[in-house]
């Protein structure tokens, strides 16, 4: 018996790992740790001069390596600290009501992540929300004005147990 051949996208994906090299991968772990770093404080981090470490930055953010650079804020301290998932099912799926769903979803603020999903329901969403008060009038006003939303299910956050922004690399 032949061995099976990963598929096409497998090997699209170790192919462009493989542009990494060992430099690029501790730049990335740095810029993941603190993306505020100026280019000497990166260059000293990674053991280069800045001059390459800025080239090689500018290459990776073009190659889609590094998507963009974000703060992240306190959503305790902001006056958001009620966390959601919330588990929705629409009522019928085919590309148009999910590319609707997902456009109106993209326009609302208290959605902070978004995510197409197997199993019993089609997305996880994650939620940010004052109180309940304001995520019960989230549920009821916002969700709720989606023609093509089914039934939903909140799973409330009592404690945050572990939060990383980064990927294992």
């Amino acid at each position: 018996m032949a061995p099976m051949r990963p598929p096409r996208r497998i090997l699209f994906q170790a192919r462009r790992m493989e542009q990494l090299d060992q430099t690029d991968l501790r730049i990335l772990r740095t810029l993941q740790n603190d993306a505020k770093l100026t280019t000497k404080e990166l260059a000293a981090a990674v053991n280069l001069t800045p001059t390459p470490v800025f080239e090689r930055q500018k290459r990776l953010e073009r190659q889609g390596f590094i998507r963009r650079y974000v703060a992240v804020l306190d959503a305790e301290k902001l006056g958001q600290g009620l966390i959601v998932f919330c588990h929705v099912k629409l009522r019928h799926m085919n590309r148009d009501i999910a590319s609707d769903f997902e456009r109106r979803i993209k326009d609302i603020a208290e959605v902070t992540e978004c995510y197409n999903t197997s199993g019993n329901f089609d997305y996880l969403l994650k939620v940010h929300a004052r109180d309940m008060k304001q995520y019960q009038e989230f549920v009821l006003n916002k969700l709720g004005a989606i023609e093509s939303l089914g039934s939903l299910e909140s799973t409330f956050v009592m404690s945050e147990v572990k939060h990383t922004y980064g990927i294992n690399i």
